[in-house]
């Protein structure tokens, strides 16, 4: 039976991504995003209509992918390393390098459901540093969130011949689905 309802957003991975000339891309090994409190991530992309014989003749769709925010308790040192180019000098501090470019990886997550967990991957991604905020310490101590903004768009799948932005899976059952996040899911072949 599917799902009739989605919640809880758990299990945050990335792994570092090597995109290929052709398009596709090989994963470093997945590591945890600990503290994931929400994701949104909009799709991206139009609907252009063309115009003959006094109706919409045809439509033309494209597809760019997702922009949106991964809401975490605190972006991980590990995350600013792999991620975000920060480096660490002699001392042990982190440090933001003015000049890193953007790297590229996988972004893995699951959402709870009625019925089943649903886990997904958007396969090429890249993100923004997050603010730097705070706030004084009251009669109450309220926990200050970290926003990363992530962009997901697409690599090249030689097993469909296609470009590919994401995949999902929710059966709990299949290889697939309980090693989601040891390596970054492949797309199989369709069988004939």
């Amino acid at each position: 039976m599917a799902n009739k309802i989605k919640f809880g957003l758990k299990n945050v991975y990335y792994a570092k991504a090597t995109i290929a000339t052709d398009g596709s891309a090989t994963y470093t090994t997945p590591v945890a995003f600990p503290g994931a409190i929400s994701i949104s991530l909009d799709a991206q992309g139009e609907n252009t209509p063309f115009y003959a014989d006094n109706i919409v003749y045809w439509v033309g769709a494209s597809n760019t992918g997702y922009e949106g925010d991964l809401e975490i308790a605190r972006v991980s040192d590990d995350f600013k390393k792999d991620i975000l180019g920060y480096k660490v000098d002699g001392n042990g501090a982190l440090v933001e390098d003015a000049n890193a470019g953007a790297e590229h990886f996988a972004l893995m997550f699951q959402f709870e459901g009625d019925e089943k967990a649903t886990r997904h991957v958007m396969y090429n991604c890249t993100a923004t540093r997050p603010a730097a905020a705070g706030s004084t310490k009251e009669e109450t101590v309220e926990p200050q969130t970290e926003t990363v903004t992530i962009r997901a768009t697409s690599i090249y799948s030689s097993a469909l011949g296609t470009d590919i932005v994401k995949a999902e899976m929710a059966e709990a059952t299949n290889t697939p689905y309980t090693t989601w996040f040891t390596a970054v899911y492949t797309v199989a072949t369709p069988s004939p």
